[in-house]
């Protein structure tokens, strides 16, 4: 089964303050036939994740204000079931050994391209589907 058709109907949520990736990941998610909605912080974030649930979160690990690993813990225990990425160009091993104790699936550095995301998230979705079986 395509990415396509395992994202279709799902909610994405991605936290990055880049503009361009933004930007980019909105082009490329609009094709997808899924809900994706971007934001630049994590506080907004959090705010969004009060009206409603996502089945994928992609953040950015640091971010103005309140950085990746503070809002993976603050969301923790609301939202154990969602798939998580964390984005970074700073990957050191305790960022990577906290990321994982809250809940990442997955690690893409900086800079990534669609297709990165693409692989991933084929890669994690497999996984899922045969975690539910």
């Amino acid at each position: 089964m395509d990415l396509s058709s395992k994202l279709k109907g799902m909610k994405i949520l991605l936290i990055d303050d880049d503009e361009w990736i933004r930007d980019s990941m909105s082009l490329f998610f609009e094709f997808e036939g899924c809900t994706f909605l971007a934001l630049e912080t994590a506080e907004e974030a959090l705010e969004e994740l009060k009206r409603q649930d996502y089945h994928i979160i992609i953040i950015d690990y640091r971010l103005p204000g309140m950085d990746g690993l503070q809002f993976l813990r603050r969301i923790q225990e609301t939202h154990s079931r969602a798939i998580k990425i964390l984005i970074t160009a700073f990957g050191k091993e305790d960022v990577f050994s906290e990321a994982i104790e809250l809940g990442v699936q997955d690690f893409v550095d900086k800079p990534f391209t669609t297709e990165t995301i693409e692989e991933s998230l084929s890669r994690l979705l497999e996984e899922r589907e045969q975690e539910d079986q």
